[in-house]
């Protein structure tokens, strides 16, 4: 049997041997902590330092703006409840509008802000496509808005957001704008300027960085309570001695990934092309979700009526490909993803969804080979369901 083909790069992606070696002398040789005053904890402060100017120069902002923390989880986490209980503090502000399409760390970060903490949540509506309208935020915003959240690119679809436009409405009725780029920060400009973005959560391992770090973006003068209490790390925002080595690599994972993106793009998005066409060409009731044009040049994602999604990837991965149904978080989840829902789905075409997403590694024969096998296991898997129901 010949090797398997990874098809998942949106759930991680593999670290990168320039990243692996940038972090490795943090482990052992230059091991100290960054809050010691000792030559130990002064190299290692150094070096976190350094890591913190390379973010600060991707996302063309001030050093002071950058909050380590351990993934994008805890950024998005980090960045509602912080900013929603720091304006109903300082404004009386108490509503939060989310899109429906967001990934949990933000959805059930609002959901939790509503049940404990007395906020009031508007789900924001998307299109056909997944998108945000900014007209959608005009309407829904208010002078009771705390916060609006929306992805800059979202995992599922991979559809991108126009997150300039809505910032600018935001900013327009003076209310912060948070957006999770960890899908986007991949393959799409993060400067935060021409964003426009108050915050911007980032995660490691989504672009060849390891797993377990990540970054928060905050505008200076953007108000804050830390979730996390303790020392004064992260400008007192995030307490916890800093994962030096982590971090090291975080920021050398993000300067390749800003500086080595064109061609990245290049070498994935006719892939994705290829995947795209041959799928709808030769597979019956199979639709493209997600926006065709405003989408991550490395991202396709369907859904085939009466076929159980969980049921095709477990077929797809003993055939030698590991796909996606939607999130990885929601891998095994029998129930259809909120965001496939949002698009209008009905349950017998939700349930059938699926992701494949490429990397720098992938090539045209994995795409061959793919789409030599998938039509038939969708078939199989579709008589399967038919059979069950019957």
């Amino acid at each position: 049997m010949s090797a398997p083909i990874y098809f998942d790069y949106a759930a991680t992606t593999p670290v990168d041997r320039r990243v692996l070696d940038a972090m490795m002398p943090y482990f052992s040789a230059s091991f100290g902590n960054p809050s010691s005053v000792h030559r130990y904890g002064q190299q290692a402060d150094a070096a976190l330092e350094s890591a913190r100017e390379t973010v600060a120069s991707v996302l063309h902002c001030q050093s002071g703006e950058i909050v380590f923390t351990s993934c994008g989880s805890e950024s998005d986490n980090l960045a509602l409840r912080g900013a929603a209980l720091a304006m109903r503090e300082k404004t009386g502000a108490n509503w939060i509008l989310v899109s429906k399409a967001e990934h949990h760390a933000v959805s059930k970060t609002a959901e939790q802000l509503e049940k404990y903490y007395g906020f009031q949540v508007k789900w924001l509506d998307v299109d056909e496509h997944g998108m945000v309208m900014p007209d959608v935020v005009e309407k829904a915003i208010c002078d009771k808005t705390a916060l609006v959240s929306v992805m800059y690119a979202n995992n599922e679809i991979g559809t991108i957001n126009p997150i300039h436009e809505i910032a600018e409405v935001c900013h327009r009725h003076g209310v912060l704008f948070h957006t999770d780029a960890v899908q986007a920060a991949t393959y799409l400009p993060v400067d935060v300027s021409a964003l426009g973005v108050d915050l911007m959560s980032l995660g490691g391992h989504k672009f060849y960085g390891p797993k377990g770090v990540g970054a928060l973006y905050i505008r200076k003068g953007t108000p804050l309570i830390p979730s996390q209490t303790g020392g004064g790390q992260e400008n007192s925002l995030r307490a916890g001695t800093q994962n030096v080595p982590y971090i090291v690599g975080f920021a050398e994972a993000l300067r390749l990934a800003n500086e080595e993106r064109e061609q990245r793009t290049a070498h994935v998005k006719p892939l994705r092309d290829r995947i795209i066409g041959g799928v709808l060409e030769t597979i019956s009731d199979s639709k493209l979700t997600g926006h065709l044009e405003s989408r991550l040049p490395n991202h396709a994602s369907f859904v085939f009526k009466d076929v159980d999604g969980n049921l095709l990837l477990q077929m797809l991965d003993a055939a030698g490909f590991a796909c996606s149904s939607g999130s990885a978080c929601k891998t095994g989840n029998p129930e259809p993803s909120e965001v496939i829902t949002s698009l209008g789905f009905s349950r017998d075409w939700a349930l059938g969804s699926l992701r494949v997403t490429l990397g720098k590694d992938s090539t045209p024969e994995d795409v061959d080979s793919f789409l030599t096998a998938l039509p038939s296991l969708v078939e199989k898997a579709r008589k399967l369901a038919t059979d069950k129901r019957g």
